[in-house]
């Protein structure tokens, strides 16, 4: 910091000072833990020590201001110490002049004290990770950091093993003092209400002019009743006004539904009428026809039956359905599909998330979003009824058999049904991901269930990897050849997916973890298929309530070569990617042209699209 910056620093944090203590001008490590927000008391009541130089329970204005000078201006050992005084847990209270206390450590970090500040790590971070696995993590770090194999760390120790992760060294920070830093223009911005950012305006401008048509229509229906009964009393008037708003709301769905069917008298009466629009009217009228007697045709063709359903983590829907013979598709596509258990009239677009490889049924991934969404998932959910129809009850023998052959653990059995649901699906119709095969380099960006259209692309890639695949009959060595494709020309493809928690990774893991295992651990130029995790909720490498636990998965992860949260060999990266690195680090491997593919919410697509323009990539987006 400048001089001016330190000066206004200071003027900032006296002004937050007196706003938190109040009159007693002192701090109390209830007023602490509030204003440091964080989630697990463990590190506030951490720093609230070690900030109370004189042990009397509560910080003054002095020592706050020369414990955060030590933590922003203070040198990289400063701020190291700092970090092993709040992991040394049984640090006792020295006296000094005048009866005075100071806070001091121990001098090491035994196993407890490691596996309780991993444990709070944990749960700062939005993990759970069960007892086992804690376990394995402090042991993993414990071993890493403990040189001399003394049974515990000291200082030097510590040191020591933070070296080995330069990306920690390079950006340390303390949450304490980012906590009283000047905020900046961000930071007031994220101030504002969240239905009032610009994003939030973005991610649901539908939604939002909805809303705003839908009030208006409405304000002018309660207008009209109250203008057209002003003879009467006040109250009579706002009766009638909500009286016709209740008319519309009731009548409105299906007046937008059979107005759209309007089409064929409002047609039929311009023919009678304008003597010439026939000759228009004729080729396009026809293709018109044609298209809704085959989309009729096919959608409505027999046979197409929900075989299965799965109910996976975040209220995920995963629909196995029967294909159609003649149902050809691309990865990517989508199909409208109708369900008339749910919704007799109603259609709605989903990604197909299977392969067209894939011959004999087709797989949709439905998240619990709105209301025929969620009235899916509740009636799959329930426990299935019984009936005594003959026919029903052969189904249900030959499910029961079924089941009993796939073995299906009990707990997947409470989420597993089989099932023969009448369903109609109109499609498939194409998206932007189709152009994925005709690239060279590919780099698909799924943020949460935005995933999904990837997933039919990702397993198409692997059916036609496997193609390429050779193995040497003499050994169990493996190779994939260099192979001319017309259908695909992919050299690499670099697929990463953001996620806000851990249960929301769930879903989709069994299927990434089977494509993990279709590549060979070593190739001649490297991973055809590089997979890249983000957990937006944990807390990254350079914040202190996280250092300690990122470096134990990181351990870990090499020494089981698989991830502690996912279970995959690809190890998950706290917080968002740093767009800038990873599309240098796509720009510099030199695997042909680049072509992005990003799925999710148009906020971030905008952030993406700014990067592709930057280096020159291809942009190709579908918002979710």
């Amino acid at each position: 910091m400048s001089l001016d910056e330190d000066a206004r620093w200071l003027e900032w944090v006296t002004k937050q000072f007196e706003s938190i203590a109040g009159d007693d001008k002192e701090i109390d490590l209830d007023e602490f833990k509030t204003a440091l927000k964080v989630k697990e008391s463990f590190f506030a009541e951490r720093f609230f020590a070690l900030f109370d130089s004189d042990g009397s329970s509560s910080i003054s204005l002095d020592e706050l201001l020369k414990a955060l000078d030590l933590l922003i201006h203070g040198s990289e050992t400063d701020k190291l110490k700092f970090l092993f005084q709040v992991y040394d847990v049984d640090g006792q209270y020295l006296k000094v002049q005048h009866g005075d206390r100071s806070a001091c450590s121990s001098g090491s970090i035994d196993p407890d004290e490691l596996r309780t500040v991993l444990k709070s790590c944990l749960r700062e971070s939005a993990i759970s990770l069960p007892e086992e696995k804690l376990d394995d993590l402090t042991l993993a770090l414990f071993e890493s950091a403990d040189k001399d194999n003394s049974g515990s760390i000291t200082f030097e120790e510590l040191k020591a093993e933070l070296e080995t992760f330069p990306e920690v060294m390079e950006n340390l920070t303390i949450s304490a003092a980012n906590w009283l830093k000047p905020p900046d223009l961000d930071q007031k911005k994220r101030q504002t209400p969240r239905y009032l950012t610009r994003a939030y305006w973005h991610n649901n401008s539908r939604k939002l002019l909805f809303l705003c048509v839908y009030a208006c229509l409405s304000l002018l229906l309660f207008m009209g009743a109250v203008l057209h009964h002003s003879q009467g009393g006040a109250w009579f008037m706002v009766a009638k006004g909500c009286g016709q708003c209740l008319n519309f709301n009731c009548t409105f769905v299906m007046v937008f539904y059979w107005s759209h069917l309007s089409y064929v008298w409002l047609w039929s009466l311009l023919m009678v009428h304008c003597a010439n629009f026939w000759k228009w009217f004729v080729v396009p009228g026809l293709v018109f026809l044609l298209e809704k007697i085959v989309g009729i045709a096919v959608s409505r063709m027999g046979g197409l039956y929900i075989v299965e359903v799965n109910l996976l983590p975040s209220k995920v829907t995963h629909l196995v359905i029967k294909r159609p013979q003649f149902f050809h598709f691309k990865p990517g596509d989508y199909v409208y599909i109708n369900i008339p258990v749910i919704a007799k009239y109603e259609w709605h677009p989903f990604t197909i998330s299977s392969a067209p490889e894939q011959s004999d049924t087709l797989w949709l991934h439905i998240r619990s979003m709105g209301q025929w969404t969620n009235r899916l998932y509740e009636y799959f959910r329930q426990p299935e009824s019984p009936t005594v129809s003959p026919k029903r009850l052969a189904t249900s023998l030959r499910n029961r058999r079924q089941l009993l052959k796939a073995q299906i653990p009990a707990k997947l059995g409470e989420n597993h049904r089989f099932c023969n649901i009448k369903c109609y699906v109109d499609g498939p119709y194409g998206t932007p991901t189709r152009q994925i095969f005709a690239s060279e380099h590919a780099v698909l960006i799924g943020a949460g269930i935005g995933i999904t259209p990837f997933a039919s692309i990702l397993q198409s890639i692997m059916y036609r990897y496997r193609r390429r695949k050779q193995n040497c009959p003499n050994c169990s060595y493996s190779w994939c050849e260099n192979m001319k494709d017309s259908d695909m020309k992919l050299r690499k493809v670099d697929f990463i997916w953001i996620n806000r928690d851990q249960k929301s990774f769930e879903w989709f893991v069994s299927l990434l973890t089977k494509l993990e295992m279709d590549q060979a651990d070593e190739e001649p130029e490297g991973r055809f298929l590089e997979m890249h995790m983000y957990m937006t909720s944990a807390l990254s490498k350079n914040d202190m309530k996280a250092i300690g636990l990122q470096m134990a998965l990181d351990l870990l992860a090499k020494k089981e070569k698989r991830d502690s949260i996912t279970g995959l060999r690809t190890r998950t990266q706290p917080g968002r990617p740093e767009w800038g690195k990873v599309f240098q680090k796509v720009s510099e491997e030199n695997k042909g042209k680049v072509h992005v593919f990003y799925c999710g919410a148009p906020a971030l697509a905008k952030v993406i699209k700014a990067q592709c323009e930057h280096f020159g990539f291809h942009f190709y987006k579908e918002n979710f």
